[in-house]
């Protein structure tokens, strides 16, 4: 390798719910640098979460906990063909991907039902929690996926 591997950035923990996971939810849900406008989107889905009488913080920990895959698939060609070969998929790599499919299923959420993102994003984390949801359907077409490629595990190395 010609180049030194990059370092892995640590983040500040939000201010307010003093989590390194809240403040990396607001990083991935910010856009164009905005990022008081993603944390109120965040804080008002929470305040969503505590009007229904849920603990906010930890539902929310729960979804994506639940949301992570344990096993993904990776192409990789070996004697001129390409197979989708099962691994496991690193913590970090977990929270970042199931961080990722919960903002994606709440953006396809349709806006008959719910009308402010913060709506959306609530109603997925309680879904996520328990185990249902666009963001659970996700993980479990790659956990299906990884499961039919089993027979070409062997070619991990």
């Amino acid at each position: 390798m010609r180049h030194k591997k990059a370092e892995n950035r640590q983040i500040e923990q939000d201010k307010k719910y003093k989590s390194v996971l809240v403040a990396k939810f607001v990083n991935y849900l910010m856009k164009n640098g905005k990022k008081t406008v993603a944390k109120n989107v965040l804080y008002s889905s929470f305040d969503i979460l505590k009007n229904k009488n849920q603990d906010a913080i930890s539902l929310f920990e729960k979804a994506i906990q639940n949301v992570g895959p344990r096993q993904e698939v990776r192409p990789r060609r070996v004697g001129g063909a390409s197979y989708q070969i099962p691994i496991e998929v690193r913590a970090d790599r977990r929270t970042s991907i199931a961080i990722r499919w919960l903002i994606q299923a709440a953006k396809t959420k349709p806006n008959k039902e719910y009308h402010r993102f913060s709506e959306k994003l609530a109603q997925e984390f309680l879904d996520a929690a328990e185990n249902r949801g666009e963001a659970i359907k996700k993980r479990d077409a790659v956990l299906r996926m990884a499961q039919a490629n089993r027979a070409f595990a062997h070619f991990k190395w």
